[in-house]
C-alpha cells in the first residue's frame, strides 16, 4: 500500500510543484488548472504530492535548523566547513541552509491545494475535507518553522502558477504575522480534519493538536503569550490523550524499530528510492572503513562519510545512567579488532541494509507520545503546578530507567525546568528538536558554549537570508545583525 502510494507522489510531484527560485516563481509544468484540478482524484494526488515536496524540504534542513546549534553535536570521521559554522554558530548568508526556497515551494503546494480543492466534487465530503485539512496542516507547519527560522519571512498565501503574476517579487513580512498566519491555519486545519481520520504519516486531529501545543509553548515563552497560551497548549494536548490509540512504548528501541507504532503520532514516511538519506545517512559508518563481518553485526554503515556525531560530553551526558535503554538507542559504540578502530553510530532511521546497499526507507518521526508527556510537563511547571510537571516527567524516567518516582517531588520548580530539558536532550537526541528547547527555556546562552556571551548579537538565535534570495529579489532585506 505503502509503494502504491508513492507512485502517486512521484508523478504528481513533477505535475504539481512550481519552483521557487528564490521567490521567483516560474511554473515548470505546462499543466494548466483547467486540465490539472478537474476531479477528487486530482485533489487526492495533490494532496500526496504536497507531502513529497514537504519530505524533500526538510529530509535535511529539519537536523541543522532544529538541533545543529544546540553545542552538542561536532565532527565525525570527517568535517564540512557548513557542518561546522552551524555546530559554532557562525552563520552566514552563504550556508546552504540559509535558503527558504524548498519550504516555499511546499506552501506553494498549500497554496494550490487550498485555491481548487474546494471546488472540486468529491463522492465522499470527508474525503474532500482531509485534503483541505492536511494543505492547512503542513502550511501550518512551514511557517511555524520559517518564523522560528528566520523571524520576519514573505507571508505568501496565493498560488504561484506563472512567470507572469503580480506578486512575483514579495517583501518580508513581520513575524507576529507569520505566527498569527500559523495560529489561523492550525484552527482552520482543526475545523475541516474529520474525526475519522488516523493517519500517522498524514495530518490528523491529534497531529494537529501537537503542532497547536508546539505553537502555544513557543508563543508562552518567547512571544510573550503568558497563561493564555500555556492553557491553549494544554487543552490541545489534552485532545491528544483523550485518544487510546496514542502511548507511550514500553521499549524505547521499538519506537524506532516499528513504523507508524502505537507511539508515532507523525512522521514522514521515506520509501526506497526517495532521497539519499536525507541526514540520518551523516552518522553511518562508511561501509569500507570498518572489517567486512562487522557491517551491521553490529556496526551500522553508509555508502559516504560519516560527516557528523555527538561531542565527547553529548555522549557521556547520554551515557550517565547505566540503566537508561535510550543510550545504546542513542548511538553504539564497536571496537573494530582487525582495523585496530572504534566505530560509532546512530540507531535511529537508518532505514535497511539490503544486497550491500543502504536504503534509507525509514520513518523520520515529528512528533510522537513521549512529546505530549513532556510537553505536559513543561506547561504544567509553567502554571506553577510543580508536582504535577513531576509526575509527567516520571512517566519518561520509568521507561528509561525501570524506576518509579526517579524524580523526587523535592525538587524546586526550576530544577523541574532543568530536569526537563535534559530528559528531553536524552530523549530526542537525533531528532531535530532540541535547539528550539534551548530557546523556549532561554538557556541558549548558558548551555550552547559558542553562544556565551553573545546575548546582545542582534538576531543571533535567527539565521540569515541566503544571499541567492537577496540578489534574486530586490524586496528582500538580510536578517538585521547578518550581512
Amino acid at each position: 500500500m505503502k509503494t502504491k502510494a508513492y507512485l502517486i507522489i512521484i508523478l504528481t510531484a513533477f505535475l504539481l510543484s512550481s519552483c521557487h527560485e528564490d521567490l521567483l516563481v516560474v511554473q515548470k509544468s505546462q499543466i494548466t488548472a483547467n486540465s490539472m484540478w478537474t476531479s477528487e482524484g486530482d485533489a487526492t494526488a495533490a494532496m500526496y504530492g504536497m507531502y513529497n515536496q514537504f519530505r524533500s524540504a526538510f529530509n535535511t534542513g529539519y537536523i541543522y535548523w532544529g538541533e545543529y546549534r544546540n553545542g552538542m553535536w561536532g565532527e565525525g570521521l570527517a568535517s564540512q566547513s557548513d557542518r561546522d559554522n552551524t555546530y559554532l554558530n557562525r552563520l552566514s548568508s552563504s550556508h546552504a541552509y540559509s535558503n527558504w526556497q524548498n519550504i516555499y515551494t511546499t506552501i506553494n503546494d498549500c497554496n494550490l491545494i487550498l485555491k481548487y480543492t474546494p471546488e472540486i466534487e468529491f463522492s465522499n465530503e470527508d474525503n474532500k475535507d482531509k485534503v483541505i485539512a492536511n494543505a492547512y496542516y503542513v502550511r501550518a507547519f512551514c511557517y511555524y518553522w520559517i518564523g522560528r527560522i528566520w523571524g520576519d519571512a514573505p507571508l505568501l498565501l496565493n498560488g504561484f502558477e506563472s512567470d507572469k503574476q503580480d506578486d512575483l517579487y514579495p517583501t518580508r513580512t513581520s513575524a507576529d504575522d507569520i505566527f498569527a498566519q500559523v495560529e489561523s491555519d492550525i484552527a482552520e486545519a482543526l475545523a475541516q480534519m474529520p474525526e475519522s481520520v488516523t493517519d500517522r504519516n498524514l495530518g490528523s486531529r491529534a497531529a494537529i493538536n501537537l503542532l497547536k501545543a508546539d505553537y502555544n509553548l513557543w508563543m508562552a515563552k518567547v512571544r510573550g503569550g503568558g497563561a493564555t497560551s500555556l492553557q491553549n497548549a494544554k487543552t490541545a494536548l489534552a485532545e491528544v490523550t483523550a485518544k487510546s490509540t496514542y502511548s507511550l512504548l514500553p521499549n524505547y528501541a521499538s519506537v524506532f524499530s516499528n513504523e507508524l507504532n502505537d507511539e508515532i503520532i507523525f512522521a514522514w514516511s521515506y520509501v526506497k528510492d526517495e532521497y539519499t538519506g536525507g541526514y540520518p545517512a551523516d552518522y553511518l559508518v562508511p561501509s569500507q572503513y570498518t572489517s567486512a563481518e562487522t557491517i551491521e553485526n553490529p556496526v551500522k554503515v553508509g555508502s559516504h562519510q560519516q560527516w557528523c556525531f555527538y561531542t565527547s560530553d553529548y555522549k557521556t551526558f547520554l551515557s550517565s545512567d547505566s540503566t537508561d535503554q535510550r543510550t545504546i538507542v542513542s548511538f553504539e559504540t564497536f571496537f573494530d579488532a582487525p582495523k585496530n578502530q572504534t566505530f560509532q553510530w546512530i540507531n535511529k532511521f537508518a532505514g535497511t541494509w539490503e544486497s550491500g546497499t543502504r536504503i534509507f526507507d525509514a520513518d523520520v518521526v515529528v512528533y510522537r507520545y513521549a512529546d505530549v508527556v513532556l510537553f505536559n510537563a513543561e506547561i504544567e511547571n509553567a502554571l506553577g503546578n510543580k508536582d504535577a510537571a513531576i509526575t509527567e516527567l516520571n512517566k519518561i524516567a520509568k521507561r528509561a530507567y525501570g524506576v518509579d518516582n526517579y524524580y523526587p517531588t523535592t525538587l524546586s520548580a526550576t530544577e523541574v525546568d532543568t530536569k526537563i530539558v535534559d530528559e528531553r536532550l536524552k530523549e530526542f537526541a537525533a531528532e531535530g528538536k532540541t535547539w528550539w528547547d534551548f530557546v523556549r527555556f532561554g538557556v541558549a546562552f548558558t548551555r550552547v558554549p559558542s553562544l556565551v556571551g553573545r546575548e546582545s548579537e542582534t538576531n543571533v538565535l535567527l539565521w540569515p537570508v541566503n544571499a541567492a534570495s537577496i540578489n534574486g529579489n530586490p524586496n528582500i532585506t538580510q536578517t538585521e545583525g547578518y550581512f
